[in-house]
């Protein structure tokens, strides 16, 4: 009988008015969507990346714009601030002698962003590619019968199987994962340096910021073949040869070395602030307006590229301007904040309007807004979320939707809204995916995620205001308009389902043979000495070991975990069908949980 009143509602919908989001007039739509985007991917703003000045602009720009539209502004103002650490960058005590002799910081050496802030006098230990484990056939453990602790620990960058792209080695073979392997077995500081094979310059890798706040806990520095092969008492060619003996031969090497280390490193995270927009746009029913949809788009972007930035071209300095990433999608929610503050257009429920900040980084502003949501979170019954709407294609125009398997009338819902669009409406059922709904999924709230897609100028600094296609871009917004004055409607409200898994996701889990079946904090924002659980897929091995939402991982199998890079590493380590013992912090308190992968 639920089901039969739900389909003869939205057959209402269908009578009653189809295509509701005509109002505006396609030219003065366009206008407005050109001014926001052309303004958003501007050299002005520098390429918005989050905590700069040309982000600030965006967000006075963005709330300003909600407050045209009629719209309510919400917390401060409109801006809710939180902190974040946007990078990193060497201080001025780093310092590195070896046997006596001074190095310069920058041409000689440089601390990892990973590494702690220490002082260290040491001898030096060579462990090869500082690699304990096993690919296939292959076992290898540069620290068997070796002791490291309270030492340095020289180790070569790479792995045994660099041809590869299987190999069970590529987890363990990452600096961090090397860096935490070294700490394990004992040792005090971590020495890094690249054979010709994974730099050709004979250059210290530059500090960049890997997004997560959590160091490794020893000094971790990264040298010069130069300096290595003098700390090995070898020619400077002897790294290379090193190297090429170890891959070839298929075992560990053994250098004796004699050389003490004294070196000082100095990393210095800036934390900058930035801030989500929120507004209101009041329900029009007495009793729905208590309810929210949450509409949102992030605002940031990759400033001016660079290392570490995301930037598909990093060794290309210049504006990243994402006029689609995401300028599109605050654009249109602009439009929408336009089209729902007219009193004839209100939708029964309220609408929360949000442009989110630091999505580049990890998620932050949304995870920041779900954990301190102006409304209570419970009476979110679905969020929207806009990125890349801008590059609808001419010749075969798709508007993909994900989310459609988190709740029961998603399909009916979009099937009813996609008949005669200019484009064909692609469904995705998954709820979790690499943007801003996934923290609303991760929460428990059916999510809908709308994208054109990606194209050839992603991430670089060719994705220009002039490449959009505002007519398509219109049409994607028309869509949006009557998706959410449906869901506005929709009564009962749409109830919460799990679809799709909850993967360990990005390029982390390169090489993972198991997992855990939980959706990590990537970023570690608001976590350290451990890796929060952000969510966890039904029926996964974590679930069924009683592993929730918000414990904190801390160790498995006794070893420590302190961020996303940890909890790779060790998970690398792990084969299918073995049991691990996984220690969270849940509401202060240890708890010891034996998952069976």
């Amino acid at each position: 009988m639920r089901m039969f009143i739900r389909r003869l509602f939205l057959s209402g919908f269908l009578i009653t008015g189809f295509h509701i989001a005509v109002a505006q007039t396609l030219n003065n739509r366009v206008d407005k969507l050109s001014t926001a985007i052309t303004y958003l991917a501007s050299e002005e703003l520098g390429g918005r990346k989050a905590g700069t000045d040309g982000d600030s602009l965006a967000a006075v720009f963005i709330r300003g714009k909600f407050a045209e539209s009629g719209a309510e502004l919400l917390v401060n103002k409109g801006f809710q601030y939180f902190n974040i650490i946007a990078g990193v960058k060497s201080g001025e005590d780093n310092k590195l002698n070896i046997n006596g002799t001074d190095f310069k910081p920058g041409p000689d050496f440089q601390p990892f962003s990973f590494s702690a802030n220490s002082t260290l006098t040491a001898p030096v230990v060579f462990a090869g590619f500082g690699l304990s484990g096993s690919s296939g056939d292959l076992k290898w453990d540069d620290y068997a019968e070796t002791d490291v602790k309270g030492k340095w620990v020289l180790v070569l960058r790479g792995d045994p199987e660099p041809e590869n792209q299987n190999s069970a080695f590529i987890p363990m073979a990452t600096d961090r994962s090397k860096a935490l392997t070294a700490r394990d077995r004992g040792a005090a500081g971590v020495l890094l340096v690249s054979p010709t094979s994974v730099e050709k310059s004979d250059q210290p890798v530059d500090i960049s910021y890997d997004k997560s706040i959590s160091d490794a806990g020893i000094p971790v520095i990264s040298l010069t073949r130069i300096s290595a092969a003098l700390i090995l008492g070898l020619k400077s060619m002897a790294i290379d040869s090193i190297e090429k003996v170890m891959i070839t031969g298929k075992m560990p090497v053994s250098v004796p070395v004699k050389s003490i280390v004294s070196a000082t490193t100095d990393v210095i995270r800036e934390k900058v602030t930035t801030r989500n927009v929120i507004a209101l746009i009041p329900g029009s029913d007495p009793v729905l307006k208590n309810e929210f949809i949450v509409v949102g788009a992030h605002y940031d972007h990759l400033g001016r590229g660079g290392l570490g930035s995301g930037s598909r071209v990093p060794d290309t300095s210049g504006v990243h301007g994402g006029a689609d990433d995401n300028a599109s999608g605050v654009a249109a929610v602009l439009s929408l904040a336009d089209y729902f503050s007219d009193k004839d257009h209100r939708p029964a429920r309220s609408l929360l309007l949000v442009a989110f900040g630091a999505e580049e980084m990890g998620l932050l502003g949304s995870r920041y807004f779900v954990d301190h949501c102006p409304v209570n979170l419970k009476s979110v019954i679905a969020m929207v979320n806009l990125d890349m709407v801008g590059r609808l294609k001419s010749d075969a125009p798709v508007l993909s939707v994900s989310g459609t398997g988190t709740f029961t009338e998603a399909d009916s819902l979009l099937d009813l809204i996609s008949a005669n669009r200019p484009f064909e409406v692609k469904k995705n059922p998954d709820g979790y995916g690499p943007s801003d709904h996934a923290a609303f999924y991760g929460e428990g709230i059916p999510v809908l995620f709308l994208t054109t897609g990606a194209h050839e100028d992603y991430h670089t600094p060719a994705d220009l205001a002039s490449h959009i296609n505002y007519v398509g871009t219109s049409g994607v917004i028309d869509f949006t308009a009557d998706l959410i004055s449906y869901l506005g409607k929709l009564n009962p409200p749409p109830v919460f389902k799990e679809s799709g898994s909850r993967r360990e996701g990005g390029n982390y889990g390169r090489g993972l043979k198991v997992v855990l079946g939980i959706m990590p904090d990537v970023s570690g924002a608001e976590t350290s000495g451990g890796m929060k659980v952000e969510g966890t897929r039904k029926d996964g091995p974590a679930s069924k070991a009683g592993m929730l939402k918000g414990d904190i991982i801390t160790a498995i199998n006794g070893l420590p975990v302190g961020n996303i890079y940890d909890y790779m590493s060790r998970l690398g380590k792990l084969k299918p069908g073995e049991t691990v013992n996984v220690e969270v912090l849940r509401n202060g308190n240890k708890e010891i949980l034996i998952i069976q992968l």
